[in-house]
């Protein structure tokens, strides 16, 4: 295996490109637009599970081996691009969880540290809030300007404006991948469109449960340090950038491929970050942008070789985690396409499809 065409240039396919170059294939990335400018742009760059007792050992493991690796990352991206991606500590209070000793109980047993709340955040929620000091953030677009200059540097070869409209399989093997310039051949391809990926591997008959979930946020301009860290409740948070933004998010939305924004939403952030943070009030409003995240069962993402395409990979499904989990997403696929040696069990990211229907399946 010599050359890698990769399908998506998101958090997922500039990170895997970059590992895929740096292990020696030939790396082309193709995406359907401008490269980094999906779910991964829109995202607000926290590097942690929002409420990690939620979920499940899978999407635990991706996502603390991630926050693991993100400081090696940011450095090496600031080093290689020159791009400053903004990763910091910042922490994150989780204010009124629904099972204050519960999530307490798990954050001891899964070694995440939990101190007091800040004297900054204490008039918040006192008492019933979690305040988890180790969790970092980045600054989405300039993570994905970062990644792209590296990956540019490192010999990847980015085509932009670029869908690649069918996969063409002949016996156990993908031949190649049709766009609307002509066929693109390559070793192996690897999927890592996002959203898109479930209804690019259909046609094939065993797609990932992977679909669409529009989310919104509204930003806001306020002054430096109104807000030490992220500000998580019941569904919405608030996320400082330090030069006084503040991103407030989000809203969970199955709209299909409908990426507008809408007054609704606007209205819903407005009234949760007026709620929380009543300084705002103040603060310019500068936009509301939606993306579309790749939702999946249980939020656990596929990485895995096709089951009848030996020369077939897909990177998706991360949901709401992509950026959190990018580093280790892309361990596993080391592991699956070159044997690599990992820290992460992939068995729990294998290939699942929706069973076709009449077999007999529930």
């Amino acid at each position: 295996m010599n050359s890698c065409l990769i399908l998506g240039g998101g958090i997922n396919g500039l990170l895997c490109a970059l590992l895929l170059r740096r292990a020696g294939l030939e790396v082309r990335v193709l995406d359907r637009g401008p490269v980094g400018r999906e779910s991964s742009w829109a995202g607000a760059g926290i590097l942690s599970l929002l409420l990690p007792w939620n979920y499940g050992p899978e999407v635990n493991a991706l996502a603390r081996r991630g926050r693991l690796l993100w400081p090696g990352w940011a450095e090496d991206l600031l080093n290689t691009s020159g791009i400053d991606p903004e990763f910091r500590p910042c922490g994150m209070a989780v204010l009124s969880p629904e099972n204050h000793d519960a999530a307490l109980a798990w954050c001891v047993a899964q070694g995440e540290a939990v101190t007091a709340l800040p004297r900054t955040l204490a008039h918040l929620e006192g008492a019933d809030a979690i305040w988890l000091p180790n969790v970092a953030q980045a600054r989405n677009p300039r993570l994905l300007q970062a990644l792209l200059k590296a990956a540019l540097s490192a010999g990847v070869k980015i085509q932009e404006n670029t869908a690649g409209t069918r996969l063409l399989p002949r016996g156990t093997k993908l031949v190649g991948v049709e766009t609307a310039s002509g066929v693109v051949h390559a070793d192996s391809v690897l999927v890592t469109a996002g959203a898109w990926s479930g209804e690019l591997l259909a046609p094939l008959g065993h797609a990932p449960e992977i679909a669409p979930i529009r989310g919104q946020i509204v930003l806001f301009k306020a002054a430096p340090g109104l807000l030490p860290g992220v500000v998580y409740r019941r569904g919405h948070y608030l996320v400082p950038r330090t030069d006084g933004h503040i991103l407030a998010g989000s809203t969970l939305e199955e709209a299909g491929f409908d990426k507008t924004t809408t007054p609704q939403a606007r209205e819903e952030l407005l009234d949760f970050a007026y709620g929380l943070l009543p300084q705002l009030r103040q603060a310019e409003i500068v936009t509301q942008w939606a993306g579309l995240r790749p939702g999946s069962p249980g939020n656990v993402p596929t990485i895995d070789r096709h089951p009848d395409l030996e020369n077939l990979f897909v990177n998706s499904g991360q949901f709401r985690y992509g950026v959190t989990m990018a580093p280790a997403a892309g361990e596993v696929l080391l592991h699956r396409m070159l044997g690599a040696v990992g820290v992460v069990d992939v068995a729990p990211y294998a290939w699942r499809h929706k069973p076709a229907a009449g077999n007999g399946s529930p």
